[in-house]
């Protein structure tokens, strides 16, 4: 049996839209009423990273995406920077039905990904921010979030039919929007990071930041630290 409480490597995505009718949009869900973890949030796509994460046949970010990933590893870290990666796809095409890959076919797959014949590809995703679950929650995660652009999605990025039931209420949210809906703490934080680099782009591509905010909660003491 899997401690509940014992830290958990775990992946988000916020995928953005800068071609929407009100400006740059986030995708977000609702997490449902009943769940041991941020009920009745609004949340990004993402969760734990699986063991066969690691397996999967994926292009991964480049290498100062991967450094910074496996920067400050816990000494009982499962997941490094390629597993963590994956996971961030897994969940955003569970989660929301949408995928981000190339045309393929991988010997180790997703049933999302091989259905549309992608091969999954996660060298767009940048790295933008990572917390972990302070003491005395029910669930403990060591969340690592990325950024995607939308025109990285493959099809139509408005179709949600083959989403899972996890999250309810998936829809485009503005980004000058979606602090004012039902959010944890730590989502309203990396919203704001997210809209600094957002409006620093422009119109050009989405670009990391110069680090990565990092709160760490693993001790009894929290820190904050930026990784470079």
């Amino acid at each position: 049996m899997t401690d509940p409480a014992a830290i958990r490597d775990a992946a988000s995505v916020l995928v953005i839209d800068r071609a929407g009718p009100q400006g740059p949009a986030v995708l977000m869900g609702m997490r449902g009423e009943t769940a041991a973890f941020m009920p009745s949030k609004y949340v990004f796509p993402g969760g734990a990273v699986d063991q066969g994460d690691a397996a999967i046949v994926c292009a991964t970010p480049g290498p100062g995406c991967l450094a910074r990933l496996d920067a400050h590893l816990r000494t009982d870290a499962a997941a490094r920077g390629p597993a963590i990666a994956a996971a961030a796809l897994r969940e955003l095409a569970e989660e929301t039905g949408l995928m981000v890959g190339r045309p393929g076919h991988a010997a180790v797959n997703w049933p999302e990904y091989a259905q549309a014949a992608l091969v999954p590809d996660a060298s767009a995703l940048i790295y933008v921010f990572r917390a972990i679950t302070p003491p005395g929650r029910p669930r403990r995660f060591d969340a690592r979030f990325f950024v995607i652009d939308a025109e990285n999605l493959h099809g139509d990025r408005n179709d949600f039919s083959r989403a899972s039931d996890e999250l309810s209420h998936l829809h485009w949210v503005a980004l000058g929007e979606a602090r004012r809906l039902n959010l944890p703490f730590i989502t309203e934080v990396v919203l704001a990071e997210v809209q600094a680099l957002v409006a620093a782009a422009g119109d050009g591509p989405l670009r990391a930041p110069e680090s990565v905010p990092f709160f760490d909660n693993e001790g009894p003491t929290p820190g904050f630290q930026r990784i470079d």
